[in-house]
């Protein structure tokens, strides 16, 4: 199963690559040439909603009509490649299911946030970063003044949302598989199976909590249990969130991959996403001690409701 989630996350990839390309082609259609009185001119013709569309492109040269005549064949060629990648993912169950208007202005209000979002979280993670060095990371990839750990971190936590954000990915299902996949994104660059279930046993810094090593089998249990568990989604994605955080699933980067993957339920179901704003972190550590420590959820679940779950 987790063969087949990389094979559809891949052919995902190369499909949204080829159609990267599509959309760069300064032409897309049949070259079509037209004369009158004063010369002969080059439109492309193409349809368009069950409609034949030909729109003006300049007065004819050979090199202007070869060029769209090159594109014409690149398009059919990359649309023929697309077609074959949609097969595929047919084969494999995937259904790109049509996202609904609140989900999609769901995704603008979590792009347009993203940068204060990851600059929150790298403050809970202890990174030494402002948010001007932040939006410079993100924006260019390189910052003076920071380790290149940090800088890792912070380009980690950009690819994590921009892979949450793309529209299959939001189609697709909240399970260990997603989680796994955001783990070994937010600690590329630092171990090689990031994304591995941990076999090791770890401590948490600043509580006598020991969590004891994860099971497969009961992780998928209990991810699909808070998934479809009879509640509103904010309390669903914060059980996410809580559950994976204690239980640290991985050798590193739980926090940070526990964030995201409650997001990508909560965004997926249109209900905003949840992070934990700086001026809120300390609190938030002294109440997830607690929790670890064997406190009920639901004070940590109150306050995450009033302070870190963010609405349009």
């Amino acid at each position: 199963m987790a063969n087949e989630f990389e094979l559809q996350r891949e052919l995902l990839s190369k499909r949204a690559d080829l159609q990267a390309r599509l959309n760069l082609l300064p032409y897309d259609g049949t070259p079509e040439i037209k004369e009158n009185g004063e010369g002969k001119y080059l439109y492309i013709r193409k349809r368009e909603a069950g409609r034949l569309t030909s729109t003006y492109v300049g007065a004819y040269t050979d090199e202007l009509y070869n060029l769209l005549l090159r594109n014409a064949s690149e398009a059919k060629a990359i649309r023929k490649e697309m077609r074959q990648i949609d097969r595929k993912l047919a084969e494999l169950g995937y259904s790109a299911d049509e996202l609904s208007a609140q989900v999609v202005k769901n995704i603008d209000f979590a792009r347009a946030n993203m940068k204060a979002n990851i600059y929150d979280q790298a403050v809970l993670e202890g990174v030494a970063t402002s948010f001007p060095q932040t939006a410079e990371i993100i924006e260019n990839g390189i910052v003076n003044g920071m380790t290149a750990t940090d800088v890792q971190k912070i380009l980690n936590l950009k690819h994590s949302w921009e892979f949450i954000l793309d529209r299959d990915v939001v189609a697709s299902k909240t399970d260990y598989y997603l989680l796994c996949h955001i783990a070994r994104l937010v600690n590329e660059g630092f171990f090689m199976e990031g994304g591995r279930i941990r076999g090791v046993p770890v401590t948490i810094g600043g509580t006598s909590y020991v969590p004891p090593l994860p099971n497969e089998y009961d992780v998928k249990d209990k991810i699909a249990a808070i998934v479809t568990k009879d509640v509103d989604d904010i309390e669903k994605a914060i059980e996410l969130c809580l559950y994976c955080m204690k239980t640290q699933i991985f050798l590193d980067g739980n926090k940070r991959a526990s964030v995201i993957f409650a997001n990508h339920y909560l965004i997926s179901h249109g209900g905003g996403f949840i992070v934990i704003p700086e001026k809120e972190v300390p609190v938030f550590k002294r109440l997830l001690v607690k929790f670890y420590e064997g406190e009920d959820i639901s004070s940590l679940m109150q306050f995450m409701k009033e302070k870190c779950w963010k609405t349009f």
